[in-house]
C-alpha cells in the first residue's frame, strides 16, 4: 500500500487554505474543529474525539470547541459534515459523466474515482468507518449522516440511468456496495497492503456495469 497521507487536518488545510491560528475567525475556525476531530477518529478512535483533545489537537484556547459544539452530537455532527466535504472533492461526483461523455467515460470516472481515494486519501476512509459505527448506537447521528451522504447517491443514479439502466436505483446500490467492500478491504481489510491499481479497477468497473447492463453497458461491444 502507498505511504499513508497527512492527516485529514493537514491534508484539508492545504487544500482550503484555512487559518490555524487560535485566533482564526467564524469558518475557518469551525473548519480547524473539524479536521483536528477527523485526525483524532484516525489516530485514537471514537473514545479519543473529546472537546478537550480536539481543542489541543487544533492549538485552541480550553473551551473554544465548548463554544462552538456544546455536545457530543453537536460536535460528531461537525465532523460528518467536514467528512462529507472532503470526501465530495476527493470522489469529485460532478466528474461522472452524463450520457454525452462517451462509451468508456463512466468506467474511467469511477476508477479515477475510487483510486483516488484509495491512494491519497486512506485516513479519510478510517474517520469514515468510525462515523458510520458511531451512527448505529446513535439514532440521532445516523439520520444526519444519512442525509449528509445522501449527496452521493444521486450523482450514481443519473449515471446508470443514462447508461440505460432499467433499474438505475438497484443498479446504484450494487455500485455503492462493490465499492465499499473494496474500500473497506483496502483500507482495513486484508487487502490493505494491496490496493488495485488504476487498471485493474477499471477492469473491474467495466465487468460490473457489463454485468448488470450486458449490451448496454459504457464501452460493450457493437
Amino acid at each position: 500500500m502507498p505511504p499513508r497521507t497527512p492527516s485529514p487536518t493537514s491534508t484539508s488545510r492545504a487544500a482550503s487554505g484555512a487559518a490555524d491560528t487560535p485566533g482564526a475567525p467564524g469558518a475557518a475556525r469551525t473548519e480547524l474543529i473539524a479536521d483536528a476531530s477527523l485526525a483524532l477518529l484516525v489516530e485514537r478512535g471514537m473514545r479519543g474525539l473529546t472537546h478537550r483533545a480536539v481543542d489541543e489537537r487544533a492549538g485552541l484556547p480550553q473551551g473554544s470547541t465548548s463554544n462552538h459544539a456544546r455536545t457530543r452530537q453537536a460536535l460528531l455532527e461537525t465532523a460528518v459534515r467536514r467528512h462529507a466535504e472532503l470526501e465530495m472533492r476527493v470522489l469529485a461526483p460532478d466528474e461522472l459523466p452524463g450520457a454525452m461523455g462517451g462509451p468508456g467515460a463512466p468506467v474511467d470516472a469511477l476508477a479515477l474515482a475510487l483510486h483516488r481515494y484509495l491512494t491519497r486519501h486512506p485516513d479519510l476512509l478510517i474517520a469514515r468507518y468510525e462515523l458510520a459505527l458511531e451512527a448505529t448506537r446513535r439514532p440521532e447521528l445516523r439520520a444526519f449522516y444519512d442525509t449528509t451522504g445522501g449527496q452521493f447517491r444521486a450523482p450514481l443514479v443519473a449515471m446508470m440511468t443514462a447508461a440505460g439502466s432499467p433499474e438505475p436505483e438497484r443498479h446504484a446500490l450494487s455500485l455503492v456496495a462493490w465499492c465499499d467492500g473494496l474500500m473497506f478491504s483496502c483500507a482495513a481489510g486484508s487487502y490493505h497492503s494491496a490496493v488495485p491499481t488504476l487498471e485493474e479497477l477499471r477492469r473491474g468497473f467495466a465487468e460490473l456495469l457489463r454485468g448488470m447492463l450486458g449490451d448496454r453497458a459504457p464501452g460493450a461491444p457493437e
